[in-house]
């Protein structure tokens, strides 16, 4: 046989079989089992802030990976990656002006504090009708110190949503101390005669991420991570009688590729790097399980971070295709994109840069640490009416475009996996800090 002839032979062999391969491992009957179960109502929404709820979703996954032959990770017994944190909430909020009591729903406390004593002495601040909101609440939120900010009525319903998350349980590390409390009161009559009196409950829970690595072989010291979030929000006010954000899309979808491809290249067995796989707690509440995974490991082993977040609706290119953030910031798209050649999955840039997605999941704690880390998805998220919502439900996934991301995932990782192919690193100056 002639040598372009035997070439060309090779290279075609070397994209068939492994399609011959994920096609016998990785099934849409599997995908759909292991969706349902996550995205269930007995999982409550996974919300990270109530143990009894996410730790069910846990033990589903450390089972599954346990089923895949994973071992513990480094310094671990088990497959979870247990961490602490103090929960704080506002259990009473009174505030006076000029001698008025203002109503809560015009109010956000921002505070670690258990105790808020603020007088009239506070130092004052305002938000006018002409400044945008939410940037000038950033402002004010790395300011520090204790301060009360007006904020024009004009901003009364972006307000609302400030509300939302800004009065959310606060969490902080067991040793974190208060830094400032911050009254925010929406209203046009501006005084200076305002008092605040507030508690604050106090409560350690312990959060896990779940963890299991597949060892390598001939590049057993360098690592490429496989990882989702398997957090949700949890119990949410009821919509037609449904008050479950049961999180199938988000990121349950996710997590169902992490274990499927566990699997997959545990059946293999021919991977020369070692290979982490890690569903997040807390991403959802500020990405706590990232930054603690993260420091539990040394960043510059770890080549390569495949973040699969919301995979479970056909992309604006239709199945077959997902995208991936931060595209340019290393040539870790362009190596996925090079060993889809002759398959019939694509990927592309992130098509949504004004939604900022590269710093709105997991791969953009270990990005800051000059970690080849990006997401994938394929969620059309400008127009999906489903996100962070109860709607989103397993009954809105398609479960065809799941199994042809988590093939094309697989697929695309293989030169990385095979450590013939190493991803630039992300140029950490270029890289928001937190």
């Amino acid at each position: 046989m002639k040598p372009i002839a035997l070439l060309a032979l090779l290279t075609a062999l070397s994209l068939v079989l492994p399609a011959q391969n994920i096609n016998k491992l990785v099934r849409e009957k599997q995908v759909e089992k292991t969706i349902r179960a996550l995205a269930s109502d007995d999982m409550r929404g996974r919300s990270a802030l109530v143990p009894e709820d996410i730790n069910r979703a846990a033990s589903f996954i450390e089972k599954q990976f346990r089923k895949a032959g994973l071992k513990p990770m480094e310094g671990l017994t088990g497959y979870r990656q247990e961490f602490q944190k103090i929960k704080l909430g506002t259990t009473s909020l009174k505030v006076v002006a000029s001698g008025e009591q203002i109503p809560e729903d015009r109010l956000i406390l921002s505070s670690k504090a258990e105790v808020v004593n603020l007088d009239p002495g506070t130092p004052m601040d305002t938000i006018g009708k002409s400044q945008p909101l939410f940037p000038t609440l950033s402002a004010f939120e790395r300011s520090g110190g204790d301060k009360i900010v007006w904020v024009a009525q004009a901003h009364a319903g972006e307000f609302k949503t400030a509300q939302r998350y800004l009065s959310r349980p606060k969490i902080l590390d067991p040793d974190e101390k208060a830094t400032g409390s911050t009254l925010y009161i929406l209203g046009d009559e501006r005084t200076n005669q305002v008092s605040v009196k507030a508690i604050q409950s106090k409560e350690t829970i312990t959060m896990a991420n779940i963890v299991g690595v597949l060892p390598g072989q001939s590049k057993a010291g360098e690592s490429v991570v496989f990882s989702s979030h398997y957090d949700h929000i949890g119990i949410r006010p009821p919509v037609e009688g449904d008050s479950i954000a049961n999180g199938a899309d988000d990121d349950a979808s996710g997590t169902t590729a992490v274990i499927l491809l566990a699997n997959y290249f545990g059946k293999l067995k021919s991977n020369e790097r070692s290979l982490i796989f890690v569903a997040f707690t807390a991403e959802e509440i500020g990405g706590f399980g990232s930054r603690y995974f993260s420091r539990q490991l040394d960043p510059g082993k770890i080549v390569a971070m495949f973040n699969i977040e919301m995979i479970g609706k056909p992309s604006k290119w239709g199945q077959n295709a997902a995208f991936i953030t931060g595209f340019d910031r290393s040539d870790f798209g362009k190596i996925l994109q090079k060993n889809l050649e002759g398959t019939s999955f694509q990927f592309h840039p992130d098509p949504y840069p004004e939604q900022n997605l590269f710093y709105r999941s997991d791969n953009a704690t270990l990005a800051r640490l000059g970690v080849p880390a990006h997401s994938i998805s394929t969620d059309q998220i400008p127009t999906d009416p489903y996100y962070h919502t109860v709607g989103d439900e397993v009954a809105t996934l398609d479960m065809a475009n799941i199994t042809a991301a988590i093939k094309g995932i697989a697929l695309s990782a293989k030169s990385i996996v095979d450590g013939t192919d190493t991803p630039t690193r992300v140029d950490t100056s270029t890289v928001n800090p937190r």
